[in-house]
C-alpha cells in the first residue's frame, strides 16, 4: 500500500508552535515535536512526511535544520526510509508494542497512567441493567436482529428524557447509532458536500473536525475559551461571511474548555445560522454532567431545525457504544438511505441495555456530581497551589480542566510525562489546524491515587520543560 503523504503545507499547519523558547537547537525542537504529533496520533503510522526542502520553505527554516531533524527522528525510530516512499512515519520498537489505544486500537502496557481519554468507569448500575436487558433476549431473537433506526422502546426514552428537560419530542424524531463519533460522522456525510464551509469551535473535539474534513468539508474555526466562551463577533462574521453548511457546537461544557454558552449566544448562533442556511449540530456528550448551577435547556428548543447528538458513553460507561441523533423526520430519512453505505444498525444488546439505564438518568446523574466535585476540586486546587504560574479553571462540570500553560511548551510538557508513565494529550490535539501549544487538558475522573499522581508527575515534568530549568532542557528525544 502506498504511504499517505503529508504535505508541507499541511505539516507546516500541525508544526505551527514547534518553536519554544528554551536553548534546544532548532532540529531538536522540530523533531520533538514530530514525536508528539506521532505519539497523539496526529500524524497516522504509515504516512510519508514531506521532503525536506518543501518542509524547509514551509516551516521558514534552513534545509539542513528539516534534515538534520529527520536524522534524529530516524535515529530515534520514528522514522524510516522506504525506497520511493521517502520518510515514512512509525513508532520505535519500545513504543510499538503500546500505541495509541483512542487512534491505532491497542492498550498501553506496563506501569503506564493513560489519561488522553476523558472518561469514567461504569456507573453504579450498570451491571444490574445488564441483568435486565438480558430477560429481554428472547423476544429479540423473534427479530432479525439488526436495523437502521433503532429499537422503539430505547428511541421512546431517549425522546421522553428530551421532552423532560423542555424540549418535546417524539420516537420519530430520534434514531439510535453506534455512539456519538458515530452520529457525528453519519450527519457529515449526509450534510457536506467536498468543499463546504464547515463550522468549528476552536478548540474542539479532534474526532468531530476529522469527520468533517473526511466528508470534504472546509473548516473554519471561532475560537472558544474556558473563560471568556465564544466571541460573538467573531462568530457572527464566520457564519455571515462563510455561510457554513454546518455549524457543529458543543454549547453546554464544552470539550474541551468547560464553557457553557450564554442565552445570547445560543439566539445569535440560532438566528444567523437560520438566515445563512446552516444546519446547526449541537453535540451534547458532555452537555449534561454538570456539576454546578443548573442545567440549560437543549439548544433545539430555539429551532426545530437544530440536530442534537447525545450519547450513553459519558455517562453510563464507555463500553456502551450508544449514540443518538434527534433531528427533524425528514432530515433521519435523509441518514437512514445513506447508513446502510456504511452500517446496517446498531448492536440490540447495547440497546436492551441502555433502554434499562436512559430512564434512570436523574438518579446516575447526582451520583456522578458527587464524584466529579471530589475529583475537580482535588486537581484544581493541587495544580494552583503546586503550579502558580498556570491559569487553572474550575469547570462547571465535565470531565476535564483546560489549563493555560503561559507558554508554547505543551509538547514537549506530555513527552517529559510520558517519561514517568503518565501520557497526555497535548493541546495541539484539540485544534482543527494545530496549535493550542499553550494549553493542556487535564481530567479529573481518575481515582484519588491517580490523581496524586498525575499531579506529582505534571509539578516535576513542568521544572523540566517550563519551570526554572526549562533552560537547560535539550532535546527530549531520550524520554520519548
Amino acid at each position: 500500500m502506498t504511504p499517505v503523504l503529508l504535505s508541507a503545507r499541511s505539516a507546516a499547519l500541525l508544526l505551527s508552535e514547534w518553536r519554544t523558547d528554551s536553548d534546544a537547537t532548532a532540529y531538536e525542537a522540530l523533531a520533538d515535536a514530530v514525536r508528539v504529533l506521532v505519539i497523539d496520533g496526529r500524524v497516522p503510522l504509515g504516512a510519508r512526511l514531506p521532503a525536506e526542502r518543501g518542509l524547509a520553505e514551509a516551516l521558514g527554516v534552513s534545509r539542513t535544520t528539516v534534515a538534520n531533524a529527520y536524522a534524529r527522528l530516524r535515529e530515534d525510530g520514528f522514522l524510516v526510509s522506504l525506497r520511493g516512499s521517502g520518510s515514512v512515519v512509525r513508532l520505535p520498537a519500545d513504543l510499538a508494542g503500546r500505541p495509541d489505544p483512542e487512534r491505532l486500537g491497542g492498550v498501553v502496557a506496563g506501569d503506564v497512567l493513560d489519561l488522553r481519554k476523558a472518561a469514567m468507569h461504569a456507573a453504579p448500575g450498570v451491571g444490574d441493567a445488564v441483568e435486565r436487558a438480558m430477560r429481554h433476549v428472547p423476544a429479540a431473537l423473534a427479530g432479525i436482529g439488526y436495523d437502521t433506526v433503532g429499537d422503539p422502546g430505547l428511541r421512546a426514552a431517549i425522546a421522553s428524557r428530551y421532552t423532560d428537560r423542555g424540549l418535546p419530542t417524539s420516537s420519530d424524531q430520534v434514531i439510535v447509532t453506534i455512539g456519538a463519533q458515530h452520529a457525528i460522522a453519519l450527519l457529515a456525510r449526509v450534510l457536506v458536500r467536498r468543499g463546504d464551509g464547515v463550522l468549528v469551535e476552536s478548540p474542539t473535539y479532534p474526532h468531530a473536525h476529522e469527520a468533517f474534513r473526511e466528508a470534504g468539508g472546509r473548516l473554519v474555526g471561532v475560537p472558544v475559551d474556558a473563560r471568556g466562551g465564544w466571541d460573538t463577533g467573531v462568530l457572527e462574521t464566520a457564519l455571515r461571511r462563510s455561510a457554513p453548511a454546518v455549524a457543529y457546537v458543543m454549547p453546554e461544557l464544552h470539550n474541551p474548555t468547560g464553557a457553557t454558552m450564554s442565552a445570547e449566544v445560543r439566539a445569535l448562533l440560532v438566528d444567523v445560522a437560520t438566515s445563512v442556511g446552516t444546519t446547526v449540530i449541537a453535540d451534547e456528550t458532555m452537555g449534561e454532567l454538570r456539576i454546578d448551577g443548573p442545567a440549560a435547556v437543549p439548544l433545539a428548543t430555539l429551532s426545530e431545525d437544530v440536530v442534537m447528538i447525545g450519547s450513553a458513553a459519558k455517562l453510563f460507561w464507555g463500553g456502551l457504544r450508544i449514540g443518538w441523533i434527534r433531528a427533524a423526520p425528514a432530515l433521519l430519512q435523509r441518514l437512514l438511505l445513506a447508513r446502510p453505505t456504511g452500517d446496517l444498525g446498531t448492536p440490540v444488546l447495547d440497546q436492551l441495555v441502555a433502554r434499562e439505564l436512559v430512564p434512570r438518568t436523574e438518579a446516575v446523574l447526582e451520583a456522578r456530581r458527587t464524584a466529579l466535585r471530589q475529583g475537580r476540586d482535588e486537581v484544581v486546587g493541587a495544580l494552583r497551589t503546586r503550579l502558580p504560574e498556570w491559569d487553572v479553571p474550575s469547570p462547571a462540570g465535565g470531565l476535564t480542566t483546560w489549563v493555560g500553560l503561559g507558554r508554547p511548551v505543551s509538547s514537549a510538557l506530555v513527552l517529559a510525562a510520558r517519561a514517568e508513565g503518565v501520557v497526555l494529550a497535548s493541546g495541539g490535539v484539540f485544534g482543527p489546524d494545530g496549535g493550542f501549544e499553550r494549553f493542556l487538558r487535564v481530567p479529573f475522573t481518575m481515582p484519588p491515587a491517580d490523581r496524586v499522581r498525575m499531579v506529582d508527575v505534571l509539578e516535576r515534568a513542568w521544572g523540566r520543560v517550563g519551570g526554572a530549568s526549562a533552560g537547560a532542557r535539550g532535546s527530549l528525544a531520550a524520554v520519548v
